[in-house]
Protein backbone atom coordinates (compact mmCIF):
# COMPACT_ATOMS: atom_id res chain seq x y z
CA UNK A 1 0.00 0.00 0.00
CA UNK A 2 1.05 3.41 -0.94
CA UNK A 3 1.11 6.08 1.60
CA UNK A 4 0.59 8.48 -0.47
CA UNK A 5 -3.16 6.70 -1.00
CA UNK A 6 -3.75 5.51 2.25
CA UNK A 7 -5.78 6.73 4.99
CA UNK A 8 -3.81 7.07 8.35
CA UNK A 9 -4.12 10.26 10.09
CA UNK A 10 -1.29 10.33 12.75
CA UNK A 11 -1.55 12.48 15.40
CA UNK A 12 2.06 14.72 16.79
CA UNK A 13 0.16 15.06 20.09
CA UNK A 14 -1.70 12.53 22.51
CA UNK A 15 -5.54 14.06 23.21
CA UNK A 16 -6.03 14.94 26.62
CA UNK A 17 -8.53 12.81 28.08
CA UNK A 18 -6.66 9.66 26.59
CA UNK A 19 -4.97 7.85 29.94
CA UNK A 20 -3.13 5.02 29.20
CA UNK A 21 -0.58 4.19 27.09
CA UNK A 22 -2.51 2.35 24.35
CA UNK A 23 -4.96 4.59 24.00
CA UNK A 24 -2.96 7.59 23.62
CA UNK A 25 -1.21 5.06 20.70
CA UNK A 26 -3.49 3.82 18.99
CA UNK A 27 -5.13 7.14 18.95
CA UNK A 28 -1.56 8.80 17.98
CA UNK A 29 -1.25 6.24 15.37
CA UNK A 30 -4.23 6.37 13.36
CA UNK A 31 -5.88 2.95 14.37
CA UNK A 32 -9.12 3.81 15.85
CA UNK A 33 -11.32 7.38 16.59
CA UNK A 34 -13.89 7.69 19.34
CA UNK A 35 -17.43 8.19 17.70
CA UNK A 36 -19.55 7.79 21.20
CA UNK A 37 -18.35 7.01 25.33
CA UNK A 38 -16.66 3.92 24.74
CA UNK A 39 -17.61 3.45 21.30
CA UNK A 40 -14.84 3.50 18.68
CA UNK A 41 -14.40 3.44 14.69
CA UNK A 42 -11.70 1.21 13.82
CA UNK A 43 -9.57 2.93 10.88
CA UNK A 44 -7.90 1.04 8.34
CA UNK A 45 -4.54 0.45 9.81
CA UNK A 46 -5.70 -0.49 13.29
CA UNK A 47 -8.85 -2.77 11.33
CA UNK A 48 -5.58 -4.68 9.95
CA UNK A 49 -4.24 -5.60 13.15
CA UNK A 50 -7.62 -6.29 14.75
CA UNK A 51 -8.21 -8.88 12.15
CA UNK A 52 -4.58 -10.61 12.41
CA UNK A 53 -5.22 -10.88 16.31
CA UNK A 54 -8.83 -12.08 15.27
CA UNK A 55 -7.39 -14.74 12.31
CA UNK A 56 -4.84 -16.16 15.31
CA UNK A 57 -7.69 -16.54 18.28
CA UNK A 58 -9.31 -18.66 15.16
CA UNK A 59 -7.00 -21.12 14.39
CA UNK A 60 -6.14 -21.84 17.72
CA UNK A 61 -9.87 -22.28 18.21
CA UNK A 62 -9.88 -24.48 15.65
CA UNK A 63 -6.84 -26.73 16.72
CA UNK A 64 -8.50 -27.52 19.56
CA UNK A 65 -11.28 -28.82 17.97
CA UNK A 66 -13.77 -25.86 18.38
CA UNK A 67 -16.35 -24.86 15.45
CA UNK A 68 -16.85 -21.77 14.02
CA UNK A 69 -20.62 -20.43 13.35
CA UNK A 70 -21.91 -16.75 13.69
CA UNK A 71 -25.13 -15.55 16.08
CA UNK A 72 -26.68 -12.47 16.18
CA UNK A 73 -26.06 -9.04 18.49
CA UNK A 74 -29.31 -8.83 18.83
CA UNK A 75 -31.35 -10.96 21.63
CA UNK A 76 -34.74 -11.65 22.42
CA UNK A 77 -35.15 -11.39 26.38
CA UNK A 78 -37.62 -14.44 26.64
CA UNK A 79 -34.05 -16.60 26.09
CA UNK A 80 -32.60 -14.60 29.15
CA UNK A 81 -35.67 -14.80 31.15
CA UNK A 82 -35.36 -19.00 30.81
CA UNK A 83 -32.29 -19.25 32.19
CA UNK A 84 -32.95 -16.21 35.04
CA UNK A 85 -31.00 -14.14 33.99
CA UNK A 86 -32.63 -11.00 32.65
CA UNK A 87 -33.29 -9.19 35.60
CA UNK A 88 -30.04 -10.30 37.26
CA UNK A 89 -27.76 -9.52 34.88
CA UNK A 90 -27.88 -5.31 35.92
CA UNK A 91 -27.94 -2.46 34.09
CA UNK A 92 -24.75 -3.58 31.88
CA UNK A 93 -27.23 -5.12 29.51
CA UNK A 94 -28.57 -2.46 26.60
CA UNK A 95 -32.17 -3.05 26.60
CA UNK A 96 -34.13 -2.30 23.59
CA UNK A 97 -37.70 -2.54 22.50
CA UNK A 98 -38.53 -3.07 18.99
CA UNK A 99 -41.79 -1.48 16.92
CA UNK A 100 -44.28 -4.52 18.17
CA UNK A 101 -42.35 -3.86 21.77
CA UNK A 102 -41.43 -6.87 22.01
CA UNK A 103 -38.37 -6.91 24.55
CA UNK A 104 -34.96 -7.53 23.13
CA UNK A 105 -31.15 -6.56 23.90
CA UNK A 106 -27.93 -6.32 22.21
CA UNK A 107 -25.90 -9.27 23.72
CA UNK A 108 -23.48 -8.82 26.48
CA UNK A 109 -22.64 -13.04 26.03
CA UNK A 110 -23.95 -15.69 24.28
CA UNK A 111 -24.67 -18.37 27.03
CA UNK A 112 -28.88 -18.53 26.53
CA UNK A 113 -28.63 -18.70 23.02
CA UNK A 114 -25.83 -21.27 22.45
CA UNK A 115 -28.10 -23.19 24.98
CA UNK A 116 -31.39 -22.60 22.54
CA UNK A 117 -29.78 -23.70 19.69
CA UNK A 118 -28.07 -26.82 20.89
CA UNK A 119 -31.20 -27.68 22.85
CA UNK A 120 -33.20 -27.57 19.67
CA UNK A 121 -31.27 -29.50 17.74
CA UNK A 122 -28.88 -32.73 19.41
CA UNK A 123 -30.76 -35.56 20.52
CA UNK A 124 -28.42 -38.23 21.33
CA UNK A 125 -24.99 -38.48 23.67
CA UNK A 126 -23.98 -39.26 20.53
CA UNK A 127 -23.28 -35.91 19.02
CA UNK A 128 -21.48 -35.09 22.18
CA UNK A 129 -18.93 -33.63 22.99
CA UNK A 130 -19.19 -30.52 20.63
CA UNK A 131 -17.67 -26.98 21.50
CA UNK A 132 -19.28 -23.97 19.06
CA UNK A 133 -17.45 -20.54 18.72
CA UNK A 134 -18.28 -16.96 17.44
CA UNK A 135 -16.32 -14.13 17.05
CA UNK A 136 -18.69 -11.22 17.31
CA UNK A 137 -19.59 -7.76 18.52
CA UNK A 138 -20.60 -6.98 22.11
CA UNK A 139 -21.76 -4.42 24.26
CA UNK A 140 -21.94 -3.83 27.61
CA UNK A 141 -23.15 -0.20 29.02
CA UNK A 142 -20.28 -0.01 31.17
CA UNK A 143 -21.12 3.14 33.57
CA UNK A 144 -17.47 4.95 32.74
CA UNK A 145 -16.02 3.27 29.94
CA UNK A 146 -12.16 4.48 29.81
CA UNK A 147 -8.77 3.70 28.46
CA UNK A 148 -9.76 3.70 25.11
CA UNK A 149 -10.53 -0.12 23.64
CA UNK A 150 -9.51 -1.22 27.15
CA UNK A 151 -12.25 -0.55 28.56
CA UNK A 152 -14.90 0.69 25.87
CA UNK A 153 -18.61 -0.41 25.60
CA UNK A 154 -18.70 -2.53 22.27
CA UNK A 155 -16.02 -4.61 21.41
CA UNK A 156 -15.00 -7.50 19.53
CA UNK A 157 -15.06 -11.24 21.41
CA UNK A 158 -14.22 -14.74 20.87
CA UNK A 159 -16.96 -16.77 22.91
CA UNK A 160 -16.71 -20.28 23.07
CA UNK A 161 -19.42 -22.82 24.31
CA UNK A 162 -18.79 -26.24 25.47
CA UNK A 163 -21.54 -29.42 26.18
CA UNK A 164 -20.41 -32.58 27.36
CA UNK A 165 -22.24 -35.76 28.33
CA UNK A 166 -20.21 -35.92 32.12
CA UNK A 167 -18.05 -33.82 34.45
CA UNK A 168 -14.86 -35.61 33.11
CA UNK A 169 -15.64 -34.69 29.60
CA UNK A 170 -16.54 -30.98 30.63
CA UNK A 171 -13.08 -30.99 32.46
CA UNK A 172 -11.32 -32.39 29.37
CA UNK A 173 -12.71 -29.86 27.70
CA UNK A 174 -12.28 -27.22 29.83
CA UNK A 175 -8.48 -27.96 29.95
CA UNK A 176 -8.20 -27.80 25.88
CA UNK A 177 -9.24 -24.60 26.38
CA UNK A 178 -6.65 -23.96 28.81
CA UNK A 179 -3.69 -24.59 26.45
CA UNK A 180 -5.43 -23.45 23.43
CA UNK A 181 -5.34 -19.65 25.47
CA UNK A 182 -1.93 -20.02 26.16
CA UNK A 183 -1.10 -20.92 22.20
CA UNK A 184 -3.25 -18.16 21.21
CA UNK A 185 -1.44 -15.58 23.55
CA UNK A 186 2.59 -17.08 23.19
CA UNK A 187 1.51 -16.60 19.24
CA UNK A 188 1.03 -12.69 19.79
CA UNK A 189 4.35 -12.37 21.47
CA UNK A 190 2.17 -12.28 25.19
CA UNK A 191 3.30 -13.98 28.30
CA UNK A 192 -0.37 -14.60 29.74
CA UNK A 193 -0.53 -16.55 33.25
CA UNK A 194 -3.87 -17.92 33.99
CA UNK A 195 -5.28 -17.06 37.25
CA UNK A 196 -7.87 -18.19 39.69
CA UNK A 197 -10.79 -16.12 39.49
CA UNK A 198 -14.31 -15.15 40.10
CA UNK A 199 -16.91 -16.11 37.94
CA UNK A 200 -19.20 -13.38 38.41
CA UNK A 201 -22.34 -13.06 36.74
CA UNK A 202 -21.49 -15.81 34.30
CA UNK A 203 -21.87 -18.94 36.87
CA UNK A 204 -20.20 -22.02 38.09
CA UNK A 205 -17.46 -23.50 40.63
CA UNK A 206 -14.18 -23.20 38.27
CA UNK A 207 -12.72 -20.32 36.39
CA UNK A 208 -9.62 -18.83 34.96
CA UNK A 209 -8.52 -15.41 34.31
CA UNK A 210 -5.42 -15.35 31.73
CA UNK A 211 -3.46 -12.06 32.74
CA UNK A 212 -0.68 -9.83 31.10
CA UNK A 213 1.14 -8.18 33.69
CA UNK A 214 1.09 -4.26 32.89
CA UNK A 215 1.48 -1.18 35.38
CA UNK A 216 -2.07 -0.69 33.95
CA UNK A 217 -3.88 -2.77 34.47
CA UNK A 218 -7.21 -2.58 36.32
CA UNK A 219 -6.58 -6.05 38.42
CA UNK A 220 -4.06 -6.42 41.23
CA UNK A 221 -2.38 -10.05 40.87
CA UNK A 222 0.12 -12.45 42.56
CA UNK A 223 1.66 -15.19 41.63
CA UNK A 224 4.46 -17.49 41.74
CA UNK A 225 7.74 -15.77 40.14
CA UNK A 226 7.85 -19.63 38.08
CA UNK A 227 5.06 -17.94 35.61
CA UNK A 228 8.03 -15.33 34.33
CA UNK A 229 9.57 -17.81 32.77
CA UNK A 230 8.59 -19.49 28.97
CA UNK A 231 7.12 -22.68 29.34
CA UNK A 232 6.49 -25.18 26.74
CA UNK A 233 3.18 -26.05 25.97
CA UNK A 234 3.77 -29.64 24.50
CA UNK A 235 0.61 -31.51 25.23
CA UNK A 236 -1.86 -33.90 23.18
CA UNK A 237 -4.81 -32.54 24.00
CA UNK A 238 -6.40 -35.29 22.81
CA UNK A 239 -5.02 -38.02 25.71
CA UNK A 240 -7.28 -36.64 28.56
CA UNK A 241 -4.88 -37.95 31.64
CA UNK A 242 -2.07 -36.02 29.55
CA UNK A 243 -3.57 -33.19 29.36
CA UNK A 244 -4.86 -33.12 32.86
CA UNK A 245 -1.44 -33.88 34.23
CA UNK A 246 -0.29 -30.97 31.93
CA UNK A 247 -2.85 -28.68 33.39
CA UNK A 248 -2.37 -29.76 36.72
CA UNK A 249 1.45 -29.09 36.43
CA UNK A 250 1.05 -25.37 35.03
CA UNK A 251 -1.38 -24.43 38.08
CA UNK A 252 0.12 -25.93 40.84
CA UNK A 253 2.53 -22.66 40.64
CA UNK A 254 0.35 -20.29 42.67
CA UNK A 255 -1.04 -17.16 40.51
CA UNK A 256 -4.33 -15.64 41.57
CA UNK A 257 -6.07 -12.14 41.26
CA UNK A 258 -6.67 -10.32 44.19
CA UNK A 259 -10.29 -11.31 44.87
CA UNK A 260 -9.19 -14.74 45.23
CA UNK A 261 -6.05 -14.84 46.94
CA UNK A 262 -5.47 -17.44 49.43
CA UNK A 263 -3.34 -16.89 52.20
CA UNK A 264 -1.83 -20.43 53.24
CA UNK A 265 -0.75 -20.80 49.48
CA UNK A 266 0.70 -17.39 49.53
CA UNK A 267 2.75 -18.23 52.62
CA UNK A 268 3.83 -21.83 51.29
CA UNK A 269 5.38 -19.38 48.57
CA UNK A 270 7.84 -17.59 50.21
CA UNK A 271 9.64 -14.88 48.82
CA UNK A 272 8.79 -16.44 45.14
CA UNK A 273 5.47 -14.29 45.78
CA UNK A 274 5.01 -11.97 42.99
CA UNK A 275 3.14 -8.76 42.78
CA UNK A 276 1.83 -6.69 40.31
CA UNK A 277 -1.12 -4.96 38.31
CA UNK A 278 -2.46 -7.12 35.13
CA UNK A 279 -5.03 -6.74 32.18
CA UNK A 280 -7.51 -9.70 31.86
CA UNK A 281 -7.30 -10.80 27.85
CA UNK A 282 -9.52 -14.05 28.23
CA UNK A 283 -11.44 -16.12 30.91
CA UNK A 284 -13.04 -19.32 30.63
CA UNK A 285 -15.62 -20.67 33.10
CA UNK A 286 -16.77 -24.66 33.92
CA UNK A 287 -20.25 -24.25 35.19
CA UNK A 288 -22.13 -27.63 35.36
CA UNK A 289 -25.73 -27.59 34.16
CA UNK A 290 -26.52 -24.02 35.02
CA UNK A 291 -27.43 -23.00 31.74
CA UNK A 292 -28.76 -26.54 30.54
CA UNK A 293 -30.63 -27.66 33.30
CA UNK A 294 -32.30 -24.25 33.63
CA UNK A 295 -33.71 -24.03 29.90
CA UNK A 296 -34.30 -27.90 29.78
CA UNK A 297 -31.85 -29.24 27.63
CA UNK A 298 -31.55 -32.90 27.53
CA UNK A 299 -29.74 -35.57 25.70
CA UNK A 300 -30.54 -39.16 25.12
CA UNK A 301 -27.87 -41.01 27.18
CA UNK A 302 -26.47 -44.30 26.27
CA UNK A 303 -28.48 -46.20 28.23
CA UNK A 304 -31.59 -44.11 26.83
CA UNK A 305 -32.41 -41.98 29.78
CA UNK A 306 -32.53 -38.26 29.24
CA UNK A 307 -28.76 -36.29 30.93
CA UNK A 308 -28.92 -33.13 30.91
CA UNK A 309 -24.79 -31.67 29.49
CA UNK A 310 -22.46 -30.06 31.40
CA UNK A 311 -21.27 -27.03 29.99
CA UNK A 312 -18.66 -24.35 30.12
CA UNK A 313 -17.87 -21.05 28.07
CA UNK A 314 -14.72 -19.24 27.10
CA UNK A 315 -14.11 -16.23 25.97
CA UNK A 316 -10.92 -13.81 24.98
CA UNK A 317 -11.80 -9.79 24.23
CA UNK A 318 -10.11 -9.58 20.62
CA UNK A 319 -10.36 -6.19 20.49
CA UNK A 320 -9.04 -5.62 23.96
CA UNK A 321 -5.79 -7.74 22.65
CA UNK A 322 -4.82 -5.06 20.51
CA UNK A 323 -4.46 -2.26 23.81
CA UNK A 324 -2.70 -5.42 25.69
CA UNK A 325 -0.41 -5.78 23.06
CA UNK A 326 0.57 -2.81 22.72
CA UNK A 327 0.98 -1.83 26.52
CA UNK A 328 3.11 -4.77 26.79
CA UNK A 329 4.86 -3.33 23.40
CA UNK A 330 5.88 0.02 23.09
CA UNK A 331 8.83 2.64 23.51
CA UNK A 332 8.65 6.53 23.54
CA UNK A 333 8.50 6.63 19.86
CA UNK A 334 5.59 4.53 19.13
CA UNK A 335 4.13 0.68 18.82
CA UNK A 336 6.41 -2.44 18.42
CA UNK A 337 4.35 -4.98 16.97
CA UNK A 338 5.25 -8.12 17.30
CA UNK A 339 5.75 -10.04 13.86
CA UNK A 340 2.46 -11.84 13.87
CA UNK A 341 0.24 -9.17 14.57
CA UNK A 342 1.57 -6.46 12.54
CA UNK A 343 -0.62 -4.63 9.97
CA UNK A 344 2.75 -4.36 7.26
CA UNK A 345 5.90 -6.64 7.78
CA UNK A 346 7.67 -3.48 6.78
CA UNK A 347 7.70 0.23 6.13
CA UNK A 348 9.73 1.17 2.91
CA UNK A 349 10.51 4.72 2.83
CA UNK A 350 11.55 7.16 0.22
CA UNK A 351 13.86 9.91 1.22
CA UNK A 352 13.43 11.65 -1.64
CA UNK A 353 10.15 11.32 -3.74
CA UNK A 354 11.41 14.29 -6.15
CA UNK A 355 14.59 12.49 -6.48
CA UNK A 356 13.91 10.46 -10.35
CA UNK A 357 16.85 7.74 -8.71
CA UNK A 358 15.32 6.79 -5.55
CA UNK A 359 11.63 7.20 -6.60
CA UNK A 360 12.81 4.23 -9.41
CA UNK A 361 14.79 2.16 -6.92
CA UNK A 362 11.76 2.36 -4.06
CA UNK A 363 8.90 1.81 -6.69
CA UNK A 364 11.44 -1.52 -7.64
CA UNK A 365 11.97 -2.77 -4.89
CA UNK A 366 8.05 -1.85 -3.52
CA UNK A 367 7.21 -3.95 -6.70
CA UNK A 368 9.44 -6.92 -5.15
CA UNK A 369 8.25 -6.69 -2.02
CA UNK A 370 4.84 -7.02 -3.31
CA UNK A 371 5.73 -10.03 -5.46
CA UNK A 372 7.32 -11.90 -2.35
CA UNK A 373 4.00 -11.61 -0.36
CA UNK A 374 5.63 -9.25 2.33
CA UNK A 375 3.27 -7.32 3.34
CA UNK A 376 4.65 -3.50 2.68
CA UNK A 377 3.25 -0.25 3.38
CA UNK A 378 5.33 2.50 1.06
CA UNK A 379 6.05 5.69 1.99
CA UNK A 380 6.15 7.81 -1.44
CA UNK A 381 5.12 11.14 -0.09
CA UNK A 382 6.94 14.21 -0.50
CA UNK A 383 7.29 14.81 2.78
CA UNK A 384 11.05 15.43 5.39
CA UNK A 385 13.08 12.39 5.82
CA UNK A 386 12.11 13.25 9.75
CA UNK A 387 8.50 13.37 9.74
CA UNK A 388 8.70 9.71 7.41
CA UNK A 389 10.80 7.92 10.51
CA UNK A 390 8.88 9.55 13.04
CA UNK A 391 5.39 7.97 11.43
CA UNK A 392 6.97 4.93 11.02
CA UNK A 393 8.18 4.78 14.57
CA UNK A 394 5.04 5.25 15.62
CA UNK A 395 2.36 2.75 14.19
CA UNK A 396 5.68 0.36 14.84
CA UNK A 397 5.98 -1.87 11.48
CA UNK A 398 8.56 -4.51 12.28
CA UNK A 399 11.05 -3.79 9.74
CA UNK A 400 12.21 -0.21 7.76
CA UNK A 401 13.87 0.00 4.89
CA UNK A 402 15.08 3.66 3.99
CA UNK A 403 16.69 4.24 0.50
CA UNK A 404 18.21 7.53 0.12
CA UNK A 405 20.78 9.20 -2.57
CA UNK A 406 23.58 8.39 -0.52
CA UNK A 407 22.78 4.94 0.01
CA UNK A 408 22.07 4.31 -4.01
CA UNK A 409 25.47 5.86 -4.47
CA UNK A 410 27.13 3.33 -2.15
CA UNK A 411 24.52 -0.07 -3.48
CA UNK A 412 23.12 -0.41 0.01
CA UNK A 413 19.96 0.17 1.70
CA UNK A 414 18.95 1.45 5.43
CA UNK A 415 17.47 -1.89 7.30
CA UNK A 416 16.24 -1.22 11.02
CA UNK A 417 14.61 -3.50 13.01
CA UNK A 418 11.94 -1.65 15.06
CA UNK A 419 12.25 -3.48 17.99
CA UNK A 420 15.56 -3.24 18.61
CA UNK A 421 16.92 -0.33 16.76
CA UNK A 422 19.25 -2.13 15.34
CA UNK A 423 19.93 -0.83 11.57
CA UNK A 424 22.09 -2.41 9.01
CA UNK A 425 23.04 -1.38 5.34
CA UNK A 426 22.53 -4.09 2.84
CA UNK A 427 22.04 -4.75 -0.73
CA UNK A 428 18.61 -4.44 -1.60
CA UNK A 429 18.58 -8.84 -2.17
CA UNK A 430 19.92 -8.85 0.96
CA UNK A 431 17.29 -6.81 2.55
CA UNK A 432 14.44 -8.39 0.57
CA UNK A 433 15.99 -11.62 1.70
CA UNK A 434 15.78 -11.03 5.33
CA UNK A 435 12.40 -9.42 5.41
CA UNK A 436 10.90 -12.12 3.36
CA UNK A 437 12.41 -15.11 4.92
Amino acid sequence: MRLSRYFLPVMKESPADAQIVSHKLMLRAGMIRQTAAGIYAWLPIGHRVLRKIEQIVREEQDRAGAIELLMPTIQSADLWRESGRYDAYGPEMLRITDRHDREMLFGPTNEEMITAIFRDNVRSYRDLPRNLYHIQWKFRDEVRPRFGVMRGREFLMKDAYSFDLDVEGARHSYNRMFVAYLRTYKRMGLAAIPMQADTGPIGGDLSHEFIVLAPTGESEVFYHSNWEQVRPLDVDADDRDALQSFVSGLTADYAATDEKRDSAREAETGDKLKQSRGIEVGHIFYFGTKYSAAMGMTVQGPDGQPVTPQMGSYGIGVSRLMAAIIEANHDDAGIIWPDAVAPYAVGLINMRADDARCAAAADDLYAKLQAAGVETLYDDRDERGGAKFATMDLIGLPWQIVIGPKGLDKGVVELKRRATGEKVELSVEDALAKVAG
